[in-house]
């Protein structure tokens, strides 16, 4: 008679069907326990949504490929802390849709760049990155300076985000196209660029 283990080896299909609950097993294990921290699903204190201008920034910012080559996730290693500042707490990102951790760095992180710089420096580093950072290989993205917002469809995110549970309110949607409209996209993604990070205070 043949031992059980020879007959999952012997049989392809059988050992895929295994492998899959094995590997959905152990990923619920490790998942489902994060739902239920308070860590991970709470925000920290003083955190507030992304206001109109800042979530118009946002969303240049992925359109233009900004989170390709930057993360916004500093990992607990001594390395990361002391060039880039405290590691990034979980609690920060809850209103995130979609997160924009990432992995890949071409630039620096930019998860706590936040005010430390003035918002000139962004100005010019966005039109012409060498002109700052000579040895930076980032393409300029002069045409933001260009291209004014409307607000049309500020609050319209607004309301969607606020049923995936970001508490935005009437007062916010109501007022978000009048916030936004007339800035160009460069005041936005600066104005977005210098929110990161600064919830909680961390000396870098």
């Amino acid at each position: 008679m043949a031992k059980s283990h020879e007959i999952v080896e012997k049989n392809i299909g059988l050992m895929i069907v295994f492998i899959i609950f094995a590997i959905s097993l152990a990923g619920l294990v490790e998942i489902v326990p994060l739902f239920f921290q308070d860590e991970t699903t709470k925000p920290v204190d003083g955190l507030e949504p992304h206001d109109a201008l800042a979530l118009e920034g946002r969303d240049i910012y992925i359109r233009e490929g900004c989170h390709v080559c930057h993360s916004q996730m500093i990992r607990p290693f001594r390395a990361e802390t002391e060039r880039y500042g405290h590691y990034s707490v979980a609690g920060e990102s809850v209103y995130e849709h979609p997160f924009l951790w990432g992995s890949k760095r071409t630039g620096p992180d930019l998860a706590r760049v936040g005010k430390l710089y003035p918002d000139e420096w962004h100005r010019v580093h966005l039109m012409d990155p060498r002109a700052v950072v000579p040895e930076s290989n980032m393409p300029g993205f002069p045409w933001l300076a260009d291209n004014v917002l409307t607000g049309e469809n500020t609050g319209t995110k607004m309301k969607a985000l606020r049923m995936v549970g970001v508490p935005y309110t009437e007062i916010d949607i109501s007022g978000a196209k009048a916030a936004v409209e007339g800035k160009t996209e460069m005041d936005a993604l600066i104005h977005y660029l210098q929110n990161l990070g600064t919830v909680l205070s961390f000396k870098r």
